[in-house]
């Protein structure tokens, strides 16, 4: 970084608070009580960030008489589901090329799935009157190097073939920068319908409230903390007493599994991210940006940047941190330095936006799996079901997740329960040391990559033929 571009990006996080932005609001719901003595239910929920919230609503969807009762360890939407970039995605897939690549002959019926997912959520934002800046603006990939937009052009050319592209247009250079201005941006894929842009907070908040509406009792700042058989029932004990249900749904994501043969599974991998202060009229006329999409660039290690509804701009992604032993630890949440060269980044990226200062940086640990995307299970002779692995895009495929969870729950063969996606799982992560090495020399790789035209390395070729890889 050069040092008159260090001082700008420095200058402008000096006052950025170490905060979630979206969790900074005056309209934040108290905590509800903690759970105390034994209760008894048809089903719990563990977990009460997006995908114990959605399992709990559509369970009740499902049938009203079921008696759901949610346990949360602190407060909901806390992690993961409240400090996100707010990106709601039909892709169930961690994206197009994803899909392509592990599931060729699904991918129709997956992204048509994916599709059916995200309507539902936008119907679910209507029906319970989520106030959570729900915009269905859709989302372009730009290319910031010409590998890229020859990247993108393979891209489009397979949706078509499949005859996926309604919905789907490819950007030149001044198309792209027509709908939000960059020097650095090349071209783009839009998927118009695709993805929706929200608030995170909000959309947990509204979940939680519908929830309650509904009838599922609600318990925060109860952690579960062992899960046995207890005759015909799980049971799962937390700090001051325990539950009692004869159905589990875990939605605990990047926290250690209550069935530990699971944990192997996934990965915590910290993510950071800036949040602009309001853009002035001028600012925003500078940058175009009136169809409110989201933005990612193309790189291995990319970049996510939405506008919000009061006109900041949130910028994140490119480092993705793995501490060794697979740790999550709240010394994790702020690495200055990360900021430092995101902030530098930003301005790369809108040169035209020198000055603008950011009023919050933070980060957090989200948990991802060797494919990328969810994976799904069940244990204790169909007792318990689990989802885990959303790879960062979580906050529509965590709906589909608590769908399958429930038909796996109900021994159901489904639509869902058939696909390939959720009958087989990952390949897990090999144990420590092994893991920290392995990750670091794929992380080198994937660096060494974007700086060389796109090539992928022996060692990136060898991760793709056996199904590895690591993602944020």
């Amino acid at each position: 970084m050069a040092p008159v571009a260090m001082r700008l990006a420095a200058q402008s996080l000096s006052d950025a608070q170490p905060v979630p932005f979206w969790l900074e609001d005056p309209g934040k719901p108290g905590a509800l009580p903690a759970l105390t003595g034994t209760e008894t239910c048809d089903l719990l929920v563990v977990g009460g960030g997006y995908s114990g919230l959605w399992t709990a609503l559509l369970a009740k969807e499902r049938d009203p008489a079921r008696d759901v009762v949610l346990i949360e360890g602190r407060e909901v939407g806390w992690a993961a589901s409240g400090r996100n970039g707010g990106f709601c995605a039909a892709s169930l897939t961690h994206g197009f090329g994803n899909g392509l690549a592990r599931w060729p002959g699904e991918l129709p019926k997956l992204e048509e799935l994916g599709e059916r997912n995200l309507d539902g959520i936008e119907e679910a934002v209507a029906r319970y009157g989520l106030d959570c800046d729900f915009e269905r603006t859709g989302e372009i990939d730009v290319a910031t190097e010409p590998y890229q937009v020859d990247e993108l052009h393979e891209v489009y050319e397979e949706i078509e073939r499949l005859g996926l592209a309604d919905g789907i247009e490819l950007l030149d250079r001044d198309a792209v920068r027509a709908e939000v201005d960059s020097p650095t941006f090349l071209g783009g894929l839009w998927d118009r319908r695709g993805v929706a842009m929200l608030n995170p907070a909000k959309l947990a908040w509204g979940l939680k409230r519908a929830c309650l509406d509904l009838g599922v009792r609600v318990f925060e700042n109860t952690p579960g903390l062992e899960l046995v058989q207890a005759g015909a029932s799980m049971g799962v004990r937390t700090p001051y007493g325990k539950v009692l249900a004869r159905r589990v749904a875990l939605g605990t994501n990047v926290f250690p599994s209550l069935v530990k043969r699971v944990r192997a599974y996934t990965v915590p991998v910290y993510d950071y991210a800036l949040m602009t202060e309001p853009l002035s009229a001028e600012q925003l006329a500078s940058v175009g940006w009136k169809n409110r999409q989201g933005l990612g660039d193309s790189a291995n290690q990319f970049h996510y940047f939405r506008i919000t509804a009061d006109h900041r701009i949130l910028w994140g992604g490119y480092d993705a941190i793995y501490p060794f032993g697979g740790k999550v630890s709240a010394e994790m949440d702020h690495r200055p330095e990360t900021y430092l060269k995101l902030a530098e980044h930003f301005f790369r990226c809108f040169p035209q936006l020198e000055g603008l200062r950011f009023s919050h940086a933070w980060g957090g640990a989200i948990d991802t799996c060797s494919r990328f995307s969810a994976f799904f299970g069940t244990a204790y002779q169909g007792r318990v079901a689990y989802a885990a692995g959303f790879t960062g895009l979580g906050v529509g495929a965590t709906r589909f997740g608590g769908d399958v969870m429930l038909d796996l729950l109900a021994g159901e063969r489904t639509e869902r329960t058939e696909l390939e996606m959720v009958r087989r799982k990952p390949l897990p992560f090999p144990p420590e040391p092994i893991a920290w090495a392995g990750i670091g020399i794929t992380k080198w790789a994937m660096a060494k990559a974007d700086e060389n035209g796109g090539r992928r390395n022996l060692w990136l070729k060898a991760m793709d033929r056996v199904g590895l890889g690591f993602d944020s």
